[in-house]
């Protein structure tokens, strides 16, 4: 739907659109001649780490190598993975709300992918350009021009859509300060990932292609850890508050080898932004490790 110049951009991400749709498909049909899932929990801060896994083993390994690499972090955090492949998911503190930092802005794409969509019309090219800084660069000038643009109807409508109800836009231009949960944020890259009714298989290709071409200094949490072979589609999120300490997030989806699984990994309270990303990769290391086998 974004035309010739945009489509040309797009042909990576498709791709992997398409890929992540055929593997549903297949799984799905194959998912009720598969065993019940195991579920598995092991404690954290007060909380459990849940995982449920149809392959045998991995669910109790899984929540006990994700509580023992976020035992004794600063703050709080909260994540939420799946993995089609093995029938995994995973869940730890993943309805809690935190404040969004930049990781909204894929919500704000998607929003105006959908807007789009409606319209029955392409990506304009100034569009095309916001949305590459937005994501690509992280760039707030951009994520600005397009929150007003969209406007906070616009922005609750796709959220609405995409089944992300425990998510709330920030107030006026504060996009930063939406609140966000991992679940909702773990909806988002499933959306992304899987044929739906909410964006075209064009538009969520346009999304995952600018999620792979993000900067490189921006390449940091959940994809620590991922196999060189794997590709990745990443955004994350950073804010320092005068209160909480800072924010640190990363979410993300992943395919290689017949893998597709994606996570989204929140937090805050961390004394510097070194110290929350040390948080998220901490958790992203295990998952890759663990769910590659």
């Amino acid at each position: 739907m974004h035309g010739t110049r945009t489509s040309t951009w797009t042909r990576r991400g498709l791709a992997a659109a398409a890929a992540a749709g055929s593997l549903l498909t297949v799984l799905t049909s194959a998912s009720s001649a598969s065993a019940a899932a195991d579920t598995a929990d092991a404690p954290l801060g007060g909380s459990k780490v849940v995982c449920t896994s149809k392959k045998p083993g991995l669910a109790p390994t899984l929540s006990r190598d994700l509580a023992e690499a976020l035992d004794g972090r600063q703050g709080a955090s909260a994540l939420a993975v799946y993995d089609r492949h093995t029938g995994t998911h995973c869940e730890f503190r993943a309805g809690s709300r935190f404040d969004s930092a930049s990781v909204v802005k894929v919500t704000v794409l998607g929003a105006l992918l959908r807007q789009a969509q409606e319209a029955h019309r392409a990506l304009t090219p100034q569009e095309v350009r916001l949305t590459t800084a937005m994501i690509t660069k992280s760039d707030n000038a951009a994520t600005d021009a397009l929150w007003h643009r969209l406007g906070p109807a616009a922005v609750r409508h796709f959220l609405a859509l995409a089944g992300m109800r425990d998510t709330v836009p920030g107030q006026g231009g504060s996009w930063g300060l939406t609140q966000i949960t991992a679940a909702d944020q773990l909806t988002l890259m499933q959306l992304l990932t899987t044929d739906n009714t909410v964006l075209t298989p064009s538009s969520r290709g346009y999304a995952l292609d600018l999620m792979h071409r993000v900067a490189p200094d921006q390449r940091w949490g959940v994809p620590a850890g991922a196999p060189a072979s794997a590709s990745v589609h990443v955004k994350n999120g950073w804010l320092p508050r005068t209160t909480g300490g800072w924010r640190v997030h990363s979410v993300g989806t992943f395919t290689d080898n017949g893998h597709d699984y994606g996570m989204a990994v929140l937090s805050t309270g961390s004394r510097t932004m070194g110290d929350g990303v040390t948080t998220v990769e901490s958790a992203a290391r295990v998952v890759h490790r663990d769910l590659q086998g």
